[in-house]
């Protein structure tokens, strides 16, 4: 029993290496990854004010029967720089060129890694599979992106805490009550998590700071993919529709039209999950629950 254990251990430690290597991109950008697991190889996107690091214990849950890949997209691999001319197709070339190298089939994605995910399946015959958990689709004019102004106005000033809210409130990715709350509070809440992060931040760590001028790129293509959901009923591949009951209306409405016209798709929604529960816990996410979403993914992708 002694000798099972002991092997049981040495391969779950084996599967929760984490290994780093690049991949080059058609315009020549360097994209860093994170793989771990073994099996068949699914690629994760991360969302908005995250990194390849935020989705680690999701890829941990799979990673007894897959390999999971999961690149900093770019920019988010701190110092890496964003390209003037970045837009959606820079993304999907980004994504094409890790599937490549991996020969890779299976994708998922979280918020704006889950509207690349469906515009790479338009694109790309060699995805099978696309899991995302609640695309950042705008639908019917169900968010605005006017906010944008005052936002890189308040990033180009050091006002970094006061972006964020900006940021949070004008995508309405926050709770409710935050739109009951003061500015200067939620600014002040704001300025002490990231000083809490900075504090206890190990190296290599990607942090709130580091990540939020990279917000604006993230609500780049949500403008940019507004109002596109009829182009997806030409996807082919199989596609599974993810997310929480307590996530903003915006994105219910984007599982809802999804769902209407994706020709093979299958929806779920967790109870009592939020926007920001299939990633890792943080100082600014109590709600990680990836366990429950690594569930449905597993049976998805098996």
């Amino acid at each position: 029993m002694a000798v099972k254990t002991a092997a049981s251990a040495t391969l779950n430690a084996e599967q929760h290496t984490i290994v780093t290597n690049t991949v080059t991109s058609q315009d020549g950008t360097s994209i860093r990854y994170r793989k771990v697991g073994h099996g068949r190889g699914i690629v994760m996107l991360h969302g908005a004010m995250e990194s390849s690091q935020s989705h680690l214990q999701l890829a941990k849950e799979l990673a007894d029967a897959f390999t999971v890949y999961l690149p900093d997209r770019r920019g988010h691999n701190l110092p890496g720089a964003i390209r003037k001319d970045y837009n959606m197709q820079k993304e999907v070339d980004d994504l094409d060129a890790l599937l490549t190298q991996t020969d890779t089939h299976k994708i998922f994605g979280v918020s704006a890694g889950g509207i690349i995910c469906l515009q790479a399946a338009l694109n790309l015959p060699a995805i099978q599979k696309v899991a995302v958990y609640e695309p950042a689709l705008i639908v019917n004019h169900s968010i605005s992106t006017d906010f944008l102004p005052r936002y890189d106005r308040e990033i180009a000033e050091g006002k970094t805490a006061a972006a964020l809210i900006t940021g949070m409130l004008g995508g309405q990715l926050g709770p409710s009550f935050m739109n009951r709350m003061p500015r200067w509070f939620l600014e002040f809440v704001t300025t002490r998590s990231m000083k809490s992060e900075d504090k206890s931040a190990k190296g290599g760590d990607v942090t709130m700071r580091m990540l939020a001028p990279t917000l604006h790129y993230d609500f780049q293509l949500v403008a940019e993919m507004a109002e596109t959901v009829e182009n997806f009923k030409f996807v082919e591949a199989d596609v599974l529709l993810l997310g929480g009951s307590e996530s903003p209306a915006w994105l219910k409405l984007a599982l809802d039209e999804l769902e209407k016209v994706l020709p093979h798709v299958k929806r779920v929604e967790f109870p009592g999950l939020n926007h920001g529960s299939s990633s890792d816990m943080s100082a600014t996410n109590r709600d990680s629950r990836p366990e429950i979403v690594a569930q449905e993914m597993r049976r998805f992708f098996a």
